[in-house]
């Protein structure tokens, strides 16, 4: 037997062996008991309440079983407590599984999510979670409610700072890096954390971009842009998954029985649990579905959502409902199975206490070697995009002058959703910068806040400006305007911000626009004004210190893009992975009236998907498709020669995309489908293998199946979207 084959053959084993464990178990245990893993709830304080509309006692809950899992804890101390309680007082010892947001690091923070896909590195995102398992763990959590899968292509919406971008098949690749990270090798390890897919399904493809909207697809469009990135974590080994807010083909998420059971364990073969996102049963009223709470346990049950975050839909109604006939009792038996099997793979019977413990918060979180992660995790998030006369690196000796609302603020590194974050913790870019260039003569001003103006900031910006060689500039958004319920009709520079870069443009110093933000943003007139644009993020705990190895020339940027970022509002929603039209534009500049375009506005973003600069230059040559006629089922083999042609060592990102020549349906005009990140010497160069297998060519064709078809196809490799070196191939039958 094959070492692959003994893997498997272990793999089924074990599972299993927590199947029957969980069986076992559940033989001992009431309808009530069952019923009650099914619920999740918060501690004392908890807005959950029971059939009378008194608040519900968590602590009495626990004691009689009816408690599966909790959320938001504040302390290890307290999750020990629970824990405890839910072991030495309940009937059958069955312990909790404590959850809560790790999203972008744990204790120790990095750059926001679509930050981290910046650096197009999986085994860098592997490590991000690996990481924030680790610390996690330390605090007694045993479930995280990550990676964020969804692919978004609207700025408006808040959360795309938690996903990897716009395209589903590095999205792909980086949620599944993000699963292999926080459950390892052994998910009963005690340092590594259940991950949890969200949100299920098309929750980033929002009407408006407005967070909690509706969603209207056709299922093509589900399957090809957004069901890749889901299914690449669930295939990565995911044993949860989250139901998400919005409603998909009218039927909400939460009680979509096509989703949960067809689709998810049917047709992708998942076999864990689906917990709601809070309180989205309850909402299902208000998507006026369901006429009540009862109506609305009842849809989710028979959907086969597992887990009740909140609500207190199941804990109140899910026994009444079976009694009635109105959810049958082995639907209720799958449910609670598929839980309790999760819980002995955590090895939670085994040790209810493996998470967490004695001293462990404090000795094993913040680590100096988590926080050089963090610095590297930083340095390789940043986005260099424009830098005229080679302002950066800086030459060493500049007076600088560093300004804006973020210049020197420690909480604005943090970013969104970073619920045990130490605010003070961070190094700010002020801070970085004092410490790279300590006999610099370094002024900093804030100049206004995000929104408002400061009085007296902007003449003593401009004074500070006019001292200096350089200005490097910190424009976009705080924290609170990225993530759950930060969606924006305007994502424009502030107006306060607009006022303080006009001022101190006009001094006519050269500047460096340090963009912080978590999305992309309408920017042109910025850019345009400025020598330099770097695209920071929220870079996380060692912002202020990855950007100083940045504008020192210390580190040569390697961040790309994975988002576009328009030239204005009404070019939104846009991506680089557009079909083809019947009358599409040819050439940027062609104006012929009746061709897809706008009356006065180009098609073109204003920076695309992929793009990045460096401080040397990399080319690109012998691009050879070592098959160029192969048959349906084989794989093809691209070869390219990338060259580092500048002066100093750097990073490159080979990014291989294909065009689908004839399609029983309409296809992408491109679509990214492999990439490599590669360092290079001054003058070295490297030749890079791609394999374009038969799933990557594989689409919804027109007779609603997912597969290849013969044809041609296009392939393009370079460095980014716009790449321009071409072969072909063709797939016989």
């Amino acid at each position: 037997m094959t070492a692959v084959a003994l893997m498997v053959v272990g793999c089924t084993e074990k599972r299993d062996a927590d199947e029957l464990r969980a069986e076992k178990l559940m033989a001992k245990m009431t309808l009530a008991e069952k019923i009650g893993q099914l619920n999740q709830f918060v501690p004392q304080n908890s807005i959950v309440t029971g059939p009378d509309g008194s608040p519900v006692d968590v602590k009495n809950v626990i004691k009689e079983g009816m408690c599966g899992s909790m959320l938001n804890v504040w302390s290890p101390k307290e999750i020990i407590e629970y824990q405890k309680l839910a072991v030495d007082s309940s009937r059958l010892g069955i312990p909790i599984l404590f959850g809560h947001d790790i999203i972008h690091g744990c204790r120790t923070t990095f750059p926001e999510n679509i930050g981290i896909s910046c650096s197009w590195d999986p085994a860098m995102t592997e490590e991000v979670a690996r990481i924030s398992a680790a610390e996690a763990t330390a605090f007694g959590l045993a479930w995280t409610f990550s990676p964020m899968c969804d692919v978004a292509i609207d700025p408006r919406w808040g959360r795309v700072s938690e996903g990897s971008g716009e395209d589903p098949y590095l999205s792909g690749q980086l949620s599944a890096a993000m699963v292999r990270g926080y459950q390892g090798d052994d998910l009963s390890a005690g340092n590594t954390i259940l991950s949890c897919v969200k949100h299920f399904a098309a929750y980033s493809a929002a009407e408006a971009g407005r967070d909690y909207n509706t969603v209207d697809m056709s299922e093509m469009m589900f399957r090809e842009r957004h069901l890749p990135s889901y299914k690449a974590a669930i295939d990565a080994g995911a044993l949860s998954v989250m139901s998400s807010f919005n409603d998909f083909d009218g039927i909400p998420a939460s009680g979509n029985k096509w989703l949960l059971t067809d689709l998810l364990r049917g047709e992708l073969g998942f076999k864990g649990f689906v917990v709601s996102d809070y309180s989205s049963i309850n909402e299902m009223i208000n998507h006026r579905v369901v006429a009540d709470k009862k109506e609305a346990a009842e849809l989710a049950l028979n959907a086969g959502l597992n887990m009740d975050m909140v609500d207190g839909d199941y804990y109140k109604f899910a026994e009444e409902l079976v009694r009635e006939g109105r959810v049958s009792e082995a639907q209720i038996d799958r449910l609670c199975k598929d839980i309790l099997t999760v819980k002995f793979k955590l090895g939670l019977f085994d040790d209810p206490f493996r998470y967490g413990g004695e001293g462990r918060w404090e000795k094993e979180t913040w680590l100096p070697e988590y926080l050089e992660t963090a610095r590297k995790v930083a340095r390789s998030s940043m986005v260099l995009l424009k830098n005229e006369g080679e302002v950066l690196p800086l030459k060493g000796s500049e007076r600088i002058a560093l300004i804006g609302p973020a210049a020197d603020s420690r909480s604005e590194m943090t970013g969104t959703w970073v619920g045990f974050a130490d605010y003070n913790k961070p190094v700010s870019f002020f801070e970085g910068l004092k410490a790279r260039f300590p006999h610099n003569d370094i002024k900093c001003e804030k100049g206004c806040d995000f929104f408002d103006p400061i009085e007296g900031g902007i003449s003593k910006a401009v004074a500070a400006a006019r001292g200096a060689d350089v200005v490097l500039m910190t424009l976009g958004l705080p924290n609170a305007y990225s993530g759950e319920a930060a969606s924006m009709a305007n994502i424009d520079i502030p107006f306060a911000q607009k006022e303080l870069f006009k001022a101190v443009k006009a001094t006519g110093k050269p500047i460096v626009i340090l963009l912080v933000t978590g999305r992309p943003m309408t920017i042109a007139e910025e850019s345009d004004a400025v020598a330099g644009l770097l695209v920071t993020w929220h870079p996380g705990i060692m912002g202020g210190t990855a950007l100083a190895d940045i504008v020192s020339g210390d580190c040569n940027p390697s961040g790309r893009l994975t988002m576009t970022f328009p030239l204005c509002l009404g070019q939104v929603p846009i991506h680089y992975n557009a079909k083809s039209t019947g009358r599409p534009r040819k050439t940027p500049t062609n104006n012929a009236k009746y061709v897809s375009r706008y009356m006065s506005t180009p098609n073109e973003p204003l920076f695309a998907f992929g793009e990045g600069l460096s401080y040397t230059e990399f080319a690109y040559s012998d691009l050879e498709v070592l098959n160029p006629e192969a048959k349906l089922g084989e794989t093809v083999k691209v070869r390219i020669k990338v060259s580092n042609v500048g002066k100093r060592d750097g990073e490159e990102v080979a990014q291989l995309y294909i065009r689908d020549v004839i399609g029983s349906r309409t296809r992408p005009d491109r679509e990214l489908k492999g990439f490599k990140k590669i360092s290079l010497k001054a003058g070295e160069s490297a030749t890079v293998d791609f394999d374009i297998t038969p799933e990557s060519r594989s689409f919804f064709r027109a007779d609603k199946t997912w597969g290849e078809e013969a044809g041609d196809f296009d392939v393009f490799i370079g460095h980014d979207s716009h790449a321009s070196l071409k072969g072909i191939f063709t797939i016989a039958k």
